[in-house]
């Protein structure tokens, strides 16, 4: 098997080619594997009724916390991820302008399943509006060529 490239670099191409984050205008910090932030600003076309953010929204921001925090694990490993199941608490309603921190932590790292826990938290408010737990397929990166992704990335 090829050397496991940095987790910073991976992550680094995972922001390029993740479609769904930049549309929401999500960012994403790690500050070690299996430790993230996702963050975002909830816009209007985030809204299901006036002032109020989709609750569909908020799973997505809280599924990309959840995979990335299985995500920057498995990269140490030279491994990908895919959910296999979240289960989510609404807690409180979120709205519009609402800046969002979704706090994911890996809890369990095993050879095939990683299982990962996160806050969604509104600072402004000092409120956590939803909580999670989830599970994640761990699989080989070269399955999706994704270093074939990382070789032409850094060609360029």
């Amino acid at each position: 098997m090829e050397q496991v490239p940095e987790v910073a670099t991976l992550v680094a191409i995972y922001n390029q080619i993740n479609q769904y984050g930049r549309a929401n205008g999500m960012e994403l910090t790690v500050s070690a594997p299996g430790e993230v932030v996702y963050s975002m600003t909830v816009r209007e076309e985030h809204l299901s009724s006036p002032g109020t953010c989709h609750g569909g929204v908020i799973a997505g921001l809280m599924d990309a916390a959840l995979g990335a925090a299985a995500l920057t694990m498995s990269f140490t490993a030279g491994d990908l991820v895919s959910t296999v199941e979240f289960k989510i608490n609404y807690l409180h309603p979120v709205r519009l302008h609402d800046y969002l921190e979704a706090r994911g932590h890996v809890e369990h790292s095993g050879k095939t399943l990683i299982v990962a826990s996160a806050d969604i938290i509104c600072p402004a408010r000092d409120l956590v509006v939803a909580r999670a737990l989830g599970t994640f397929n761990r699989y080989p990166a070269d399955k999706r060529d994704f270093y074939h992704m990382l070789k032409t990335k850094s060609e360029e």
